[in-house]
């Protein structure tokens, strides 16, 4: 890969920040999915965890554990030599096959109580709440990154008929599975948590379990399929899970 369409620039004393572009987009994201793959199968000596975003790569280790590893290079500072690595893992994962996505769908009842901001976003572009919900559910979602709270999916691939702003004061508390558009992306809250997405419905299903070997149901590169249910639906399937 041409090391024109990156940079890697140090995130402090311990991580390096490997970045593929400055947009939202899949080919990109794509980029920061294979870099990661690689380094799950050939982990360096100090690597301890990477975290994707929209357009990078925070790569974080140890370096004092580099350091010793790679004695031949003594005199190079451990982020040119850990530079030195990453330069050499995009160029090969760039030649990995291309990976099937995981596809999940996700059951949410729409309006009431579960979206109590649907009616704010049909006002806001002259629709229906009936043609929010449809829009809302044709597209298939890339998560392009988990964050600001454990299992928290930042989607993208929402029709821009439906795009909205923040709520202009957050709520102090959001129920846990609840479904919500921030601008151009879609998201599900995994817990209770203060939040400003405005709120079109919620799911059933436990995007979050704190126990589980693997808590987060969803991650980076993932497609998501968003499925209406009915109240009563979303009632029986949450009573299922006591």
């Amino acid at each position: 890969m041409d090391k024109n369409s990156y940079t890697i620039k140090p995130l402090g004393e311990t991580a390096l920040l490997v970045t593929f572009g400055n947009e939202i987009n899949p080919q990109i994201h794509k980029k920061s999915q294979n870099l990661a793959m690689y380094i799950d199968k050939h982990p360096f000596p100090g690597f301890l965890e990477y975290v994707i975003s929209y357009t990078s790569v925070a790569v974080y280790y140890n370096p004092f554990i580099a350091k010793k590893s790679y004695t031949n290079n003594k005199n190079k500072t451990v982020f040119a030599i850990i530079s030195n690595i990453i330069d050499e893992y995009i160029e090969k994962a760039a030649k990995l096959p291309a990976a099937m996505p995981k596809t999940i769908e996700i059951p949410v009842c729409y309006g009431g109580e579960c979206g109590p901001d649907i009616e704010y976003v049909a006002k806001y572009h002259n629709l229906s709440t009936d043609e929010v919900i449809n829009i809302h559910t044709q597209p298939d979602y890339l998560v392009y990154m988990i964050g600001f709270c454990p299992g928290f999916p930042y989607m993208g691939g929402m029709d821009e008929r439906i795009a909205t702003p923040r709520r202009s004061e957050p709520r102090l508390s959001i129920p846990a599975g609840s479904i919500g558009i921030a601008g151009k992306q879609t998201g599900g809250y995994p817990i209770s948590t203060p939040g400003g997405w405005q709120l079109i419905g919620r799911t059933p299903v436990d995007l979050f379990l704190p126990n589980a070997d693997d808590p987060s149901l969803l991650h980076a590169g993932d497609i998501v399929k968003f499925i209406p249910i009915s109240p009563q639906e979303y009632k029986k399937m949450e009573d299922d899970k006591l």
